[in-house]
């Protein structure tokens, strides 16, 4: 059955907020992955962005992860004051992944088609019709 994690974005202080987190909650963490391991020619990484957090997270008691990224300026600002989370869903398989994605996302906004992603696991996320955001996640190894 699929579980639920907190996602929080962040404009440049990601590192900074998880490493507060983690002295709060304990922990340890599992991903850090900044945006210049994913430089290439089809997603190039300017210099100034490329110590920010892609993914981060932060594993918080038997199976709970508190995840989060720094948003790259192409994306924009993330308004601090409003929608600045994700809801997560892990799966227990690819199937279920393509399930939640596809009827929750009906009637959204897709922000990343579900499929392998370059950092290992079947990901996907999207805006659903009620301006939520979700995250849909795979990962064998969770």
């Amino acid at each position: 059955m699929a579980f639920i994690n907190p996602h929080i974005n962040f404009n440049g202080n990601a590192e900074e907020a998880f490493n507060f987190y983690r002295s709060v909650f304990g922990g340890t963490f599992t991903k850090v992955i900044r945006f210049k391991e994913l430089n290439s020619p089809e997603f190039p990484v300017p210099a100034h962005e490329a110590e920010k957090i892609m993914h981060i997270s932060l594993t918080i008691g038997k199976g709970q992860m508190l995840m989060g990224n720094d948003v790259p300026e192409i994306l924009g600002k993330t308004n601090e004051n409003e929608n600045r989370s994700k809801i997560v869903i892990h799966t227990e398989s690819k199937e279920e992944s393509d399930k939640i994605y596809n009827g929750l996302s009906a009637g959204g906004a897709i922000e990343a088609p579900i499929g392998d992603s370059p950092w290992g696991s079947y990901f996907g996320c999207f805006r659903d019709k009620y301006g939520i955001e979700w995250i849909i996640e795979f990962n064998k190894d969770i």
